[in-house]
């Protein structure tokens, strides 16, 4: 008889467990109430302590997320003096750093974080009363633990004034202004205890908007939860997640507009004080030119040039008599308002324009709202001379462009 045999693997997975993660909201766009602040706006719906002390939070520039991260205890909390088997709590307190970029122009920014404040509510597997003898549930909380309740900190953390309790549960939340393990010592034993949610407060430090490109520029930074960890309470508190991720989205919304009056496309060069005295007397002009104001309102980088009768490459612009052919050619700058610089940071005081692969670069130095520029159109001097003059009138195309894309 021949046998036949008919192998099985069998295998059993447990679940395994998940990363939390967290989306961290800011955005910029200029204020023309608030021009001097150019800074990101934290747009991150807060949870967890901000929202019952926003006073506190607003003081310190700190927001707040509560997540649904429980700390279950691996066995017993005993009195026996060890740091790392009693309930204790250390957070990434000093300042870490990412990068964030912009998917579409492909430019980085770097932001950084710290954790400010850490909370939590612990759940007592029986009465506070219970577990110590005491006579009323606040003064079993207190006795419970050789360094009286969580309302009041254990260095290095800070108290921040919260302190919520039930017979067998204490919501706490501490600062977290340094680095550090933060601890509370059991005075009795307490046979199983747990953390029902995770809750902190954070900080950002954010990059200059006006120096960023318009879009939105992401990135993320990921905490280890559990033993050794960023986020360590000791070595009996245990995560059900055993890390957290914050992913960053920066939305950069830039203003440039730029307005010109009325009337303000025609350009009629001419002398100081009119032609009369061309007309009247024969007396030369020593100059042709026309200022043209504008209005700008700006909040990051651009770049200007000008195009001439069509060509964005010319490397001089001409106006023509239609008639005789005869041309002279035309230089065209600009003066930006205060708070508008070139790339050396100098002000922008009768900048020459060029072709477009020489565009000129400038940066606002805060928001500038309407601010008034001048554009100037002036003829060479050395074509000022007595048959330019009497050959009737001159005409050309000059198309000055301001670029937010560069």
């Amino acid at each position: 008889m021949r046998r036949c045999w008919l192998g099985m693997l069998l295998v059993m997975g447990a679940p395994a467990a998940q990363a939390v993660s967290q989306e961290i909201q800011a955005s910029f766009s200029p204020d023309p109430s608030n021009p001097q602040k150019n800074v990101f706006i934290n747009k991150t719906p807060e949870s967890g302590y901000c929202v019952s002390n926003p006073v506190e939070c607003r003081n310190n520039n700190t927001f707040s997320i509560r997540l649904p991260v429980r700390f279950d205890s691996a066995r017993a909390l005993q009195p026996d003096g060890s740091q790392r088997n009693n309930a204790m709590v250390k957070v990434p307190a000093q300042w870490r750093a990412l990068t964030v970029t912009n998917a579409v122009t492909g430019e980085s920014e770097r932001v950084e974080v710290r954790v400010a404040g850490i909370g939590s509510q612990y759940r007592l597997s029986d009465t506070a009363a219970n577990l110590t003898g005491a006579p009323t549930a606040l003064q079993g909380h207190q006795t419970l633990w050789t360094n009286s309740s969580w309302v009041y900190a254990p260095p290095p953390c800070v108290y921040s004034g919260v302190g919520y309790y039930s017979d067998t549960t204490y919501a706490f939340f501490w600062k977290t202004p340094i680095d550090g393990s933060c601890t509370k010592m059991v005075a009795f034993a307490i046979p199983a205890m747990s953390y029902d949610y995770l809750d902190f407060a954070y900080e950002l430090r954010t990059p200059n908007p006006l120096g960023m490109s318009s879009g939105q520029y992401t990135g993320s930074l990921s905490y280890r939860l559990g033993p050794g960890g960023d986020f360590d309470m000791g070595d009996v508190m245990l995560p059900t997640d055993p890390q957290l991720t914050l992913d960053f989205v920066l939305d950069v919304q830039h203003t440039l507009k730029v307005d010109i009056p009325p009337g303000g496309d025609k350009v009629q060069l001419a002398p100081a004080g009119g032609w009369q005295g061309w007309i009247n007397a024969g007396r030369r002009p020593v100059r042709l030119f026309r200022d043209q104001t504008f209005h700008i309102s700006a909040s990051s980088r651009f770049s200007m040039y000008r195009i001439c009768n069509g060509e964005d490459e010319a490397i001089l612009c001409k106006i023509i008599n239609p008639q005789t052919r005869r041309f002279t050619h035309v230089d065209v700058s600009v003066s930006l308002p205060n708070g508008m610089t070139d790339v050396a940071g100098q002000p922008v005081k009768r900048q020459l324009l060029s072709a477009k692969s020489l565009a000129q670069r400038f940066q606002p130095g805060f928001y500038v709202d309407r601010g008034i520029g001048t554009l100037h159109f002036e003829v060479m001097p050395e074509s000022i001379d007595k048959g330019f003059l009497t050959n009737g009138p001159y005409r050309g195309d000059i198309t000055v462009v301001w670029d937010s894309e560069i």
